[in-house]
């Protein structure tokens, strides 16, 4: 089994508008993303809480007082940087196309500072 499988970071060809204001299509595209996610993980809760019941392992009772130690709560971190990452990532990507673009003048101008006289 794969853990914590990645996704392609861009599909190819032009991304669909539906709103008047691209921003709003950005936000349904992170809110749908989100829907897949959070739909996934209750389909496998949903498992684990039926063969827990089944194989007699644990309560609902134990699963609400669970106390995580420091490498779950590590673990579960760094698990939500990722998720987090993959809902944001329409953002992510036009930041990181911005910041291509407002690149060129910072290193034009690095290098004229830099030329030797």
């Amino acid at each position: 089994m794969v853990e914590n499988p990645k996704l392609k970071r861009k599909a190819k060809g032009a991304r669909p508008y539906f709103f008047d204001d691209p921003a709003i299509d950005k936000l349904l595209a992170m809110l749908m993303g989100l829907a897949g996610e959070v739909s996934v993980l209750r389909d496998r809760l949903d498992t684990v809480e039926r063969l827990a019941e089944q194989n007699k392992l644990f309560t609902r009772s134990e699963v609400e007082n669970y106390q995580p130690d420091e490498d779950a709560l590590r673990e579960r971190a760094a698990r939500r940087a990722v998720f987090l990452s993959e809902v944001t990532r329409i953002i992510e990507a036009e930041l990181e196309g911005m910041q291509d673009e407002d690149d060129a003048p910072y290193t034009q101008a690095l290098e004229l500072v830099n030329r030797e006289p």
